[in-house]
């Protein structure tokens, strides 16, 4: 499959709260490309099928719910709520709601299913065919994107992304259990990881990079030295 930007789009993996998503977001907005952080549109179907009341456990409804309701992601835009986007459903911003414990104890069998999967691929091959995009997620680089010239695959230990997702949900005043968000980080592992639908794992030409004990910056600066970016002048992106 082709698609019209694809010799830029950069696909990035990795599990939970390895800082795939801020790496992507560092790196779009250092290139002047579009962030895509596909988990959130998982969460946005996980929310909707909450929402409505139906079993998340009941593939049919739960597919059929995702190739009708709306969805879109957009620029933070004037928000200063700490968001890296803003994410709409059926037009409500729904942005921190897809963050919440009721969400994350289900999106791991809500993204399991194969027509749901299906349904949200094509849409972020949409997504990612309209502009220039970094693209985030746990399927990029093997399924979503398999010809981006650049796949990057973001770890860190479990430890290490059970106290950034601490950190990010007590900043936003709600109250954590650092133990209870570990034990979500290691089922998340291994639920992702032996799922038969896209199951989580590098790409054969992934480029491995432990963000454990690392800044943000210089985990950015670490990329950009990268071969890939030195075929082009940084300005020129």
């Amino acid at each position: 499959m082709t698609f019209s930007y694809i010799d830029e789009a950069i696909a990035i993996d990795g599990p939970a709260a390895s800082g795939k998503t801020t790496i992507g977001n560092m790196l779009a907005a250092r290139l002047g490309y579009r962030l895509l952080d596909t988990g959130c549109m998982y969460r946005a179907v996980t929310l909707a099928v909450l929402l409505k009341g139906l079993d998340p456990s009941d593939k049919d409804e739960v597919t059929a719910l995702a190739r009708s309701m709306k969805l879109d992601i957009q620029r933070p835009g004037n928000q200063d709520d700490g968001r890296l986007y803003t994410v709409l459903l059926d037009d409500a911003d729904v942005t921190w709601q897809i963050r919440s414990a009721s969400v994350d104890l289900n999106v791991s069998q809500v993204s399991a299913y194969k027509e749901v999967r299906l349904e949200l691929v094509r849409r972020q091959r949409d997504f990612a065919s309209r502009t220039r995009t970094v693209v985030v997620g746990r399927d990029i680089g093997t399924v979503v994107l398999p010809d981006a010239p650049l796949k990057l695959y973001i770890v860190a230990t479990a430890e290490e992304r059970a106290r950034r997702r601490w950190r990010e949900t007590v900043d936003r005043g709600t109250n954590a259990s650092y133990e209870r968000i570990l034990q979500d980080i290691i089922r998340r592992d291994q639920f992702d990881g032996r799922r038969v639908h896209s199951p989580m794992r590098p790409a054969a030409d992934a480029i491995l990079i432990d963000t454990s004990g690392h800044t943000p910056e210089e985990i950015l600066a670490t990329i950009l030295s990268l071969p890939h970016f030195g075929e082009k002048k940084l300005a020129d992106w």
